[in-house]
């Protein structure tokens, strides 16, 4: 199991990591180097290895704003420009196999003969692998895989604790798989942090852990019995250990999708007291499944209020595909439709967020400043 980062982490020397991600920067299946780029406390990132993007910002390649980290066109690439060394190399992709391909082994077998250890949030477990195992052991570097988790004997059944979490939980979920579910849980708690709520996220896939989510659990590498309970656990220590006002526990799937069934245990496990449901309204398809039609964000919620006992307390707008203007008009429509606030959580005030949460919760407003 990944192991939960370390509270005063922004305080301590984060290492310096190359993100892998060659051909994948700002596509679905690049979402953990997506995540990266645009937030990290575990590691300071230093460049992205991407071909197609090289000699561009990442920053640039997302949203049009440069971040300081360069695209390379390969890993001899980034360690000439690194400056001084790095320490690691991350598996950037998120593939819908979860598996490695031959070129993709190569380049992290590489990684290591140059001493780079290696942060893998894929289903495939490189430790288990005799080749990198030897390798790993003959450049005395360590190979993290993030997805691993814990032995069955130290899984956590759900026993009802949730009960005892009396601050609200918001659940950040969505109509698709990587449709932005993780950035807005993350803007989000940083805009509700700045507004002076203390809010804590609980992370819920490979890439908040690999950011630095200090409370969370790898849910799709849970076995089933154990995913509710697991979930159960991660916030009722994140409410333990911080006292917040408020915890984000990070959506994965939807609970409509096809194949993806985390949002079932987010939904049993934390039964958070509102939802926000992230949608793409410029996508006609589920990604990676060109069979089965996008849901109506009117479909999902109706589809989340039955499910559980909770409410959408808002929309957000993943805005691919889409100009300024055609996301201004989805805001409007769906805010008439719909009934709720809507908003587009990379583009338009952070501010936003947090005053769908307060008109959800006019509670927190009384929260004693002191306590936070």
């Amino acid at each position: 199991m990944f192991e939960s980062s370390d509270p005063q982490r922004s305080l301590l020397r984060r290492p310096r990591a190359i993100v892998y991600c060659d051909a994948h920067l700002g596509t679905i299946d690049g979402k953990t180097a997506n995540g990266l780029v645009r937030h990290s406390e575990r590691y300071e990132i230093i460049s992205v290895i991407d071909h197609t993007q090289a000699g561009r910002d990442a920053g640039e390649v997302l949203d049009g704003t440069p971040v300081g980290i360069p695209c390379c066109t390969d890993l001899d690439d980034a360690l000439t420009g690194a400056g001084s060394p790095p320490e690691l190399l991350i598996v950037g992709v998120a593939p819908t196999s979860g598996l490695l391909s031959v070129a993709q082994r190569a380049v992290l077998l590489d990684a290591m003969s140059h001493g780079l250890g290696i942060v893998n949030g894929l289903h495939e477990f490189l430790n288990d692998d005799p080749e990198f195992a030897a390798t790993a052991a003959i450049n005395n570097v360590v190979i993290a895989d993030v997805r691993r988790p814990k032995e069955k004997a130290d899984l956590h059944m759900f026993d009802g604790s949730i009960l005892g979490v009396s601050c609200p939980r918001i659940a950040v979920l969505g109509t698709d798989g990587a449709i932005g579910k993780r950035t807005t849980a993350t803007i989000l708690v940083r805009a509700l942090n700045a507004r002076g709520l203390h809010t804590v996220l609980v992370g819920t896939g490979q890439t908040s852990l690999i950011q630095g989510a200090a409370h969370g659990v790898a849910l799709d590498a849970v076995p089933a019995q154990f995913v509710a309970g697991e979930l159960e656990a991660a916030v009722v220590g994140a409410f333990e250990t911080e006292h917040p006002d408020l915890i984000v526990v990070e959506g994965q799937g939807a609970l409509s999708h096809p194949t993806y069934l985390s949002s079932t245990a987010i939904l049993r496990g934390s039964r958070p007291a509102g939802v926000i449901l992230q949608h793409a309204p410029a996508r006609s398809m589920i990604s990676d499944f060109p069979a089965f039609p996008m849901p109506t964000p009117a479909s999902e919620i109706n589809l989340i209020e039955t499910f559980a006992d909770t409410r959408v307390i808002g929309l957000t707008i993943n805005h691919e595909g889409m100009t300024d203007s055609e996301v201004s008009a989805a805001i409007t429509l769906y805010e008439a439709e719909l009934q709720i606030p809507a908003t587009d959580a990379l583009t338009r005030p952070p501010d936003r967020l947090v005053d769908m949460v307060l008109a959800a919760f006019p509670d927190l407003l009384a929260a004693p400043v002191a306590a936070r």
